[in-house]
């Protein structure tokens, strides 16, 4: 469910800025209103999880998010629909780490959860592959609102499948520190402004919001260093390659969230697809998602994390640069879709194992908390990406489209070139099962 409102959306840019009479700008917002709350409140909701039972937390992030669809579905302007975007990613974050620490729950046994972990991610892959083809479906049927009306019998039955007392979680004890939430959800939204400011060409604005951003930073900083209870798990941070691992999550959802932004642009105002035929063409993107999750658990569970993540960061970075020359050159939708294939089977690759080592290394009784971090660091990605990529369309003219595959191809290049000096083994290195472990097993 959440992550089919991600990807259900971007079909529907076009229908929506003609309804409510918006820009680029304003369509960067009614995805990243979603993004910049759903990554900033993921610091804590992990450890809210933990705190006060996964399950509880999820039953309570499913009902918001149904709730809020439903009036999304109704919003008569952009501002009233962005305010409601926000309280989908306040349920969203609620939802995500929640889940991840039930599933650890529920397969102690670390073969049984990495493939329990790949299921999971088949799920979600088979929503982000649905997502453009129901959205072209309904947009074309009913226009936009129709695609949040879709959450509304999902969230029920997600209720009426978690009712029993298998999924309970215990609570817990940990701490939750609010002042670095806020601070987090600041720095995190005015680095998003003054990127948008900065496509639209509003200089002072972005200037602004950049200036906001870093001084937002440094009091995250000092709340994080005096705290007893810090947003950021440390013990966790300090694993070896831990830091490469995240980047390589932001790299992969600022490919994924910043693609599925620019691309439905393209398609249908510069070649006049519409909403159906639109959905249509991301297939070769999004069925890796849903069909290469389980192979990519059973390869983590023969050679380790580190070669599906690096062989998946290479295909995302050869899908940007394919999609990139491909729309500067106007090539037919052939070179499109090779693009479109590569990234989405690095994505299949890269994603699973990732979230596989990252929960391998969790210290014990910090599920919740760990997946918040993952994710907070992923949708960061997503939220920079839309902005980063959106900024590029406008800035760039006629070639703005090129220009933003071939960023996030530089994003996955950068954040592969990383991991795999990260987390490159060294004579003697092990991979004991404590915190301080490391991911290149």
């Amino acid at each position: 469910m959440v992550l089919l409102d991600m990807t259900v959306l971007s079909v529907a840019e076009p229908d929506l800025a003609a309804s409510l009479r918006t820009s680029i700008a304003g369509l960067q917002w009614a995805t990243t209103g979603y993004t910049v709350v759903f990554a900033a409140l993921l610091l804590s909701s992990g450890a809210v999880a933990d705190r006060y039972g996964a399950d509880r937390v999820f039953r309570s992030g499913v009902v918001v998010f149904g709730a809020g669809s439903l009036l999304c579905a109704l919003a008569p302007t952009l501002g009233i629909l962005v305010a409601l975007r926000v309280v989908l990613g306040v349920a969203a974050a609620a939802c995500v780490p929640a889940s991840m620490a039930m599933i650890t729950r529920l397969y102690p046994d670390a073969a049984e959860r990495t493939r329990a972990v790949a299921t999971w991610a088949a799920t979600s892959g088979a929503a982000m592959a649905a997502g453009p083809i129901v959205g072209g479906a309904l947009v074309g049927l009913a226009g936009w609102r129709a695609i949040f009306l879709v959450n509304v019998p999902i969230a029920a039955l997600v209720l009426v499948l978690t009712a029993g007392r298998a999924v309970h979680r215990p609570r817990g004890d940990r701490r939750i520190d609010w002042a670095a939430q806020v601070t987090g959800c600041m720095v995190l939204a005015s680095s998003t402004d003054a990127l948008i400011a900065a496509g639209s060409r509003s200089w002072p604005h972005a200037a602004g919001s950049g200036a906001a951003a870093v001084l937002a930073g440094a009091v995250f900083v000092l709340v994080e260093w005096r705290s007893p209870a810090p947003a950021l798990n440390r013990a966790l941070l300090r694993a070896k390659g831990v830091g490469a691992g995240l980047s390589v999550g932001a790299a992969v959802n600022f490919t994924l969230s910043g693609g599925l932004f620019v691309l439905p642009l393209l398609l249908q105002q510069e070649r006049r697809l519409g909403p159906i035929a639109t959905g249509l063409a991301f297939l070769p993107l999004t069925l890796p998602f849903a069909l290469n999750p389980p192979v990519t658990g059973r390869i983590v569970v023969r050679l380790g994390a580190r070669p599906p993540i690096l062989a998946g960061m290479t295909l995302m970075t050869g899908g940007g640069v394919v999609l990139g020359c491909a729309v500067r050159s106007g090539a037919g939708y052939g070179w499109l879709a090779l693009g479109l294939l590569l990234t989405g089977l690095g994505v299949s690759f890269a994603l699973p194992a990732l979230v596989t080592a990252v929960m391998g290394v969790a210290p014990e009784g910090t599920a919740g908390a760990v997946s918040g971090l993952l994710n907070a660091t992923r949708q960061t990605g997503a939220t920079l990406g839309v902005a980063a990529m959106g900024a590029s369309v406008s800035l760039g003219a006629g070639a703005g489209s090129a220009y933003a595959f071939l960023l996030a191809a530089l994003v996955c290049a950068a954040s592969a070139a990383w991991f795999a000096r990260g987390t490159a083994r060294r004579p003697g290195n092990s991979s004991p099962e404590t915190p301080t472990g490391s991911l290149d097993e």
